[in-house]
C-alpha cells in the first residue's frame, strides 16, 4: 500500500505538503501546478487517505451509531417527546442494518465504556459547548437533532419553531381570541443548564407584533412536565384573570392543564381554548382531543440517518442543515370566542 512518503519523494515535496493537499487543506500555500502533480500521484499509486479507508471499510460491514440523549432517564418520563425520537431513530437503523447503542455520561465524559471505532453519534436534544467537546473525541461525524449548534462544523435537523407557533397563535386569533396566554416550563437537560425554549421567546415576539402581547397571561414553570402544566394552570385559576385561550410550550404540559381545569369545573373549549406542541400519539385520545402542533418525529429520525450516512459513506464535510416544517393539527380543545365576555 503506498504511503504519503512515497508520494513525497515521487513528487519532490514534503510529507507534510502531501498530506495537507490530499487533505484539502485550504490554508497551505503551495501552487496549483504542484497541487495537481500530488493528485495525479496519488492516483498512479492508488492511495487512499484514512478517511477514505475507513469509509471503504465500513462499506464492508455494518456501521456503528451512537445515540445520545441530553435528557435523563427521569426526564424523559415526565416529557416523553426525547423519548418518542430517540426509539424512532432506533427503529430505523435496525431496519437498515444499522447497529446502535445509547451513549451515557459518567462522571462528565461521554467516552467511558464506549466502543472506539463508533462510526457516528446522532445527538438528541440541546448540549453546552464542554458536552459537545466530549463527543467530538469520539468521532466528528455528529448529527444534532432539535438543535444546531456550530452550524459550520456538524449536521443538523431541526423543527421551524417560528412557523409552528405563528400558526398556533394565528389559529386562536382567527377565533377571536385576543387574550392568549403561554404555558411552558425552563427547559433543562442533563447538562442542568437552563435554555430560554423557543416556543416561550417566540410566543412573546410574535405576540408583540401583534400587540396582543400581556406578560401577565405568561407563566413558565421550573420544568417541562405533566405536573408543572397542572400546577401552573391552578395557579392561574387562583389568580382570577383567567385568558380565554393557552398556548402551551407540549402536549405533556397541556394534559396537565386540561385536568386541572376540569377540575375547576372550567370546559374545555367551550370557557378555554387550548393548543399543545408537539402532537403525542396520546394526543388524540384525550378529552376533548387535543389541537396541537404536530412535530414530524419519524421523517426527523430518518433524516439524521441520512445526514451521517452521507459524512460516513460519502465522505461528506461540507455541514447541513435541515429545517423541517411543523403541522398545525385541529382537534377539539379550541372554539370560536363569543362576543358576550370570555
Amino acid at each position: 500500500m503506498a504511503t504519503i512518503r512515497d508520494i513525497s519523494l515521487k513528487a519532490g515535496v514534503s510529507p507534510a505538503t502531501v498530506s495537507r493537499v490530499l487533505n484539502h487543506d485550504n490554508t497551505l500555500s503551495v501552487s496549483p501546478e504542484t497541487q495537481m502533480r500530488i493528485f495525479k500521484i496519488a492516483e498512479e499509486l492508488e492511495y487512499k487517505t484514512v478517511r477514505e479507508r475507513k469509509i471503504n471499510k465500513i462499506k464492508k460491514e455494518r456501521p456503528s451509531l451512537g445515540i445520545v440523549d441530553w435528557y435523563s432517564e427521569v426526564e424523559q418520563l415526565d416529557d416523553p417527546y426525547y423519548l418518542y425520537l430517540m426509539t424512532s431513530i432506533e427503529k430505523k437503523c435496525s431496519l437498515s442494518n444499522i447497529n446502535t447503542f445509547r451513549i451515557n455520561k459518567y462522571n462528565g465524559q461521554y467516552n467511558a465504556f464506549i466502543n472506539s471505532d463508533i462510526d457516528g453519534i446522532i445527538a438528541i436534544g440541546k448540549f453546552s459547548d464542554d458536552e459537545i467537546e466530549e463527543l467530538s473525541k469520539l468521532t466528528n461525524d455528529i448529527v444534532f437533532v432539535d438543535s444546531s449548534p456550530h452550524e459550520k462544523k456538524y449536521d443538523s435537523v431541526t423543527i421551524n419553531y417560528r412557523l409552528g407557533v405563528s400558526e398556533a397563535l394565528q389559529y386562536l386569533v382567527d377565533l377571536g381570541h385576543t387574550e392568549i396566554g403561554f404555558i411552558g416550563g425552563s427547559v433543562v437537560g442533563d447538562n442542568k443548564e437552563v435554555t430560554v425554549d423557543h416556543r416561550e421567546r417566540l410566543f412573546i415576539d410574535i405576540m408583540k407584533e401583534q400587540s396582543l402581547y400581556n406578560s401577565d397571561y405568561v407563566y413558565v414553570g421550573n420544568k417541562i412536565s405533566f405536573g408543572e402544566g397542572y400546577r401552573l394552570i391552578n395557579e392561574i385559576i387562583k389568580s382570577g384573570n383567567v385568558p380565554t385561550a393557552f398556548f402551551i410550550a407540549n402536549d405533556t404540559m397541556a394534559t396537565g392543564a386540561l385536568r386541572a381545569l376540569h377540575e375547576a369545573k372550567i370546559h374545555v373549549p367551550n370557557d378555554v381554548s387550548i393548543i399543545g406542541f408537539n402532537d403525542l400519539p396520546t394526543s388524540k385520545y384525550l378529552i376533548p382531543t387535543l389541537t396541537t402542533v404536530r412535530v414530524p418525529i419519524t421523517f426527523m429520525a430518518e433524516t439524521a440517518i441520512e445526514l451521517l450516512q452521507e459524512r460516513i459513506y460519502k465522505g461528506r464535510i461540507l455541514p447541513k442543515k435541515v429545517l423541517v416544517p411543523s403541522e398545525l393539527v385541529i382537534r377539539k380543545s379550541c372554539k370560536k370566542r363569543h362576543k358576550t365576555g370570555k
